[in-house]
């Protein structure tokens, strides 16, 4: 069986371990890295992305850089400053959202909307209220078929949301009068995108309406018109 052959453009950033693999077995080798392989695996599936998060730091290559991220039909841009626990990157974009966090003044809920003790509460980690989140696995455990839309932007966490909610299997319905955005035209643009391709638009009075006549647990949705 012949040697490994390791080229320049490999052998380079492995550095010290470029003369050591040179003469080793393709068996040989297979076997450690499956071996390598299944020790993280095992790790990731105990304790998640956590432990390797500041070897990750060390060598990835877009910290500090300008990257343009393509989610779906969505494009953001933006600076990498870092990346996250559950292994996904953090863009600086907008310098007044550093101050949305847990326990700031921005970052508190509303007394308006306030929870209830018995109300679950799931916090977003990205623009879609499923990425990243445990909502579509406590949506179904609770028999849940259908979300009710509400927030800001409509352009942005509106929208993700929506179409998630679709793609996951749950009947969307936006709420016109209970969304908004910073200007008028991609808050419109968003409505009527979001109406022909993947969500119920609906009126804040056919939902409260349909909410005090709304079918019971385990009916089948039945979206105002």
């Amino acid at each position: 069986m012949r040697d490994v052959f390791i080229c320049d453009a490999v052998r380079t950033p492995i550095g010290r371990y470029g003369g050591a693999l040179s003469g080793v077995r393709p068996d040989d080798l297979a076997a450690l890295v499956i071996r390598h392989l299944q020790r993280m695996f095992q790790t990731f599936a105990e304790k998640g992305f956590a432990p390797f998060r500041d070897e990750w730091r060390k060598h990835h290559l877009y910290h500090g850089r300008r990257v343009r991220l393509i989610l779906g039909e969505r494009e953001i841009r933006g600076t990498v400053e870092d990346i996250d626990d559950n292994g996904g990157l953090v863009v600086r974009k907008i310098a007044a959202l550093r101050h949305l966090v847990p326990g700031g003044p921005l970052g508190e809920i509303m007394p308006q909307v306030a929870p209830d003790e018995h109300e679950v509460v799931i916090v977003k980690q990205y623009a879609s209220a499923f990425h990243g989140t445990s909502l579509a696995a406590t949506l179904t455990a609770l028999r849940v078929d259908t979300l009710i839309i509400t927030g800001v932007s409509t352009s942005g966490c509106i929208r993700a949301t929506g179409v998630d909610t679709i793609q996951h299997g749950f009947v969307p319905l936006v709420v016109r009068q209970a969304v908004g955005d910073r200007d008028p035209r991609p808050h419109e643009a968003s409505l009527f995108d979001l109406q022909a391709k993947y969500a119920e638009v609906v009126e804040e009075d056919s939902i409260h309406a349909w909410l005090r006549g709304r079918p019971a647990a385990g009916s089948p949705p039945r979206p105002p018109s």
